[in-house]
């Protein structure tokens, strides 16, 4: 993934900064996939009408790549730029299959077996294409995209434009909206304001709310399921109509409900996707044009669901209007007060809706029977503590795609979600109202403990406290006698511990192992006990920080040394990068990472993902993951890394 573009003898390309929403799908790409939130690639088909010819498909889709600047855009490895080339500056990635019968079981295994061939966005066209052919007749052709370039809706935008020009229509001109075009740079100010707003949504908000009603306590896997339904579309049509907001936040709303009826939470965090399609030019355009905004839901226990709704709806709106920031700065941001606090608010929902036209599927393709269509997956893999929910509503039929770590829901209550919510948007379709329950349903799993800020599993911050070498017990407690901002009563950790720790060492401990334990944010929350000392004692809340720690192995000054050189040109060198603190305290954001990735690697050195460098762990606690490269013998024209 790091490396740098061969040599071409084209005339250069024409290049310009990614914009602000796709700088994090230039940076997600990094990411080791089985972690990536985002599919990449994208990847969908479309029916070839007669009498068109496979020559008739390599006619259309030359003519959509001279149209459309992304299908000839690639990025640079390093840097979040992306260059526009000239229509022939390669040959159309498209080539044919031979399969015995077209049905729709053969198109989609067909579609994720594209999907899972390797597009490299730094070297070749952005998109792929295959032609099906059944006795040597076209009848489908495939389309994946790489998510850096395109978005969903922009690939069923090229596949409805491709459907079009096949059917022998000519595709309207409209305003063509160029990627080099949309890379303009926001005011500063209103960027700073945006992240601040961000930031403290994220920080008013409780975290842990669904894991203490649900799932298992050693969950560890995920599960991943697809439920479709004919039934369910009409009724969310219904719902949506009386409750005057579209069938995108009605379900959201039906989520919201759900949560609160499962926990009692009244207010917590959805992070949902939003395509900014409303203009007409941006409708046929391909680009990235989809948002991630953070909705704080908040219900009134008691309300009926068109309240609900409606403030849903509402805080989309605000979500969406002060969400316009700049993701690399702001993941740093954020990086930086979870690391000074102790907390993250990590959203209970994460939400996305295909809502993109797909008129060139026919209705026969999408009509499946009632009741759930199995699942996609149940197995361990790495564990999320999201719910995510992915709507679709096509040719009248409702689908609901849910990725759960079973930490937050087992198999059984996961396969249950669709079916709830499906008989909810059932039963307000017939006039009910279904107000918001002032309790839960279920009550809390025994351990957990309801913090100010969220919720805590208290054994486990005692287990990884006593994970410190300088520990010899610990205990997590309400604070004795007092209580914090709400009326509920912050924690502390007793430790007795050997000569010379300290609290800080704890704290940091704490971040880099566990990392979000709400309302146990700062040093002073930390009350020790010295083996053969004078008695606890507990830092100042107003003490100074902790002194620099420099580098001290050979990983750490690898690291460090990467460090100083992606950050400001000017600023100190690799003996002043404080191995204590984490990337984004050093000022480093998202898009510097893979240069700093290729720089260790350059060194010989491997072992820490991209997303781990977006996150909280310390530098010293990732110098210790640093491995050498695994060496391999050239081989033919190869050369080593």
């Amino acid at each position: 993934m790091n490396h740098l573009p061969k040599q071409s003898t084209a005339p250069a390309p024409r290049g310009r900064p990614l914009d602000w929403v796709q700088q994090w799908h230039w940076y997600e790409r990094t990411i080791p996939g089985p972690r990536r939130v985002n599919p990449t690639p994208l990847a969908d088909h479309c029916h070839i009408p007669p009498p068109a010819t496979v020559a008739d498909v390599h006619a259309a889709l030359a003519a959509l790549t001279a149209r459309h600047e992304e299908l000839r855009t690639t990025v640079d490895p390093l840097r979040p730029v992306q260059y526009v080339h000239r229509a022939d500056w390669a040959p159309l990635p498209i080539d044919q299959l031979d399969v015995p019968v077209a049905d729709t079981a053969t198109l989609e295994a067909a579609t994720a077996a594209l999907a899972a061939l390797p597009i490299d966005p730094e070297r070749e066209p952005p998109w792929r294409a295959r032609v099906l052919l059944e006795a040597g007749t076209p009848r489908a052709v495939l389309l994946t995209a790489h998510h850096v370039v395109i978005d969903g809706w922009g690939l069923a935008a090229l596949l409805s434009q491709l459907h079009d020009r096949l059917r022998g229509e000519e595709v309207p001109a409209g305003s063509s909206v160029r990627p080099l075009d949309m890379a303009t740079a926001r005011p500063s100010e209103r960027a700073r304001a945006a992240e601040r707003e961000w930031l403290t949504r994220l920080a008013a908000n409780p975290a842990g709310v669904l894991a203490p009603f649900g799932g298992r306590a050693d969950g560890a896997g995920r599960h991943r399921l697809q439920y479709r339904s004919t039934e369910a579309y009409g009724d969310l049509d219904r719902v949506a109509r009386r409750h005057r907001v579209s069938a995108e936040t009605a379900v959201l709303a039906a989520l919201a409900h759900e949560v609160a009826t499962r926990t009692g939470e009244h207010r917590f965090l959805a992070s949902v996707v939003v395509a900014n399609r409303a203009r007409a030019a941006l409708r046929g355009s391909l680009g990235v044009r989809a948002l991630t905004v953070p909705v704080q839901i908040e219900l009134r226990p008691g309300a009926a669901f068109g309240e609900v709704a409606a403030s849903v709806a509402a805080a989309c709106a605000t979500a969406y209007r002060h969400g316009r920031y700049h993701p690399a700065e702001l993941v740093a941001a954020q990086a930086r007060m979870d690391r000074r606090r102790g907390v993250v608010a990590v959203p209970t929902i994460e939400y996305n809706c295909y809502s993109w036209p797909r008129g060139y599927l026919p209705p026969e393709q999408y009509t499946p029977p009632e009741g759930p269509a199995g699942w996609i997956r149940s197995a361990p893999d790495e564990p999320c503590d999201t719910l995510y929910a992915d709507l679709a509503l096509d040719a009248g039929v409702f689908t609901l795609d849910v990725t759960v770590g079973d930490q937050l829901l087992d198999a059984g209550q996961a396969a249950a979600l669709p079916l709830r919510l499906c008989a909810l948007l059932r039963a307000l379709a017939d006039g009910a109202d279904r107000p918001v329950p002032v309790r839960p349903l279920a009550p809390a799993a025994p351990g957990w403990w309801r913090a100010p800020r969220g919720w805590v599993r208290l054994s486990a911050v005692e287990e990884v406290l006593r994970g410190h070498p300088g520990v010899l017990e610990a205990t997590v407690a309400p604070e004795r006698g007092t209580t914090g901002a709400g009326g509920g009563r912050r924690l502390v950790a007793y430790a007795r511990t050997a000569p010379g720790t300290s609290a800080e060492d704890l704290h940091r401990h704490l971040l880099d192992h566990l990392g979000e334990v709400p309302d146990l944010m700062t040093p002073d929350r930390y009350v020790l006990t010295p083996e053969g000392g004078e008695g606890p004692r507990a830092t100042d809340a107003g003490s100074t920080r902790a002194p620099s720690r420099p580098p001290a192995t050979d990983s750490e000054r690898a690291l460090a040394a990467a460090v100083a050189a992606v950050r400001t040109p000017d600023g100190p060198g690799p003996g002043a990068v404080d191995m204590d603190r984490c990337l984004a305290d050093h000022g480093v954001t998202l898009v510097a990472v893979p240069r700093l990735l290729a720089l260790l690697h350059h060194r010989g050195l491997t072992g820490i993902a991209s997303d781990e460098l977006a996150g909280t762990a310390s530098l010293g606690h990732l110098a210790a993951a640093l491995e050498p490269l695994p060496t391999r013998a050239p081989r033919g024209g190869d050369t080593p890394p």
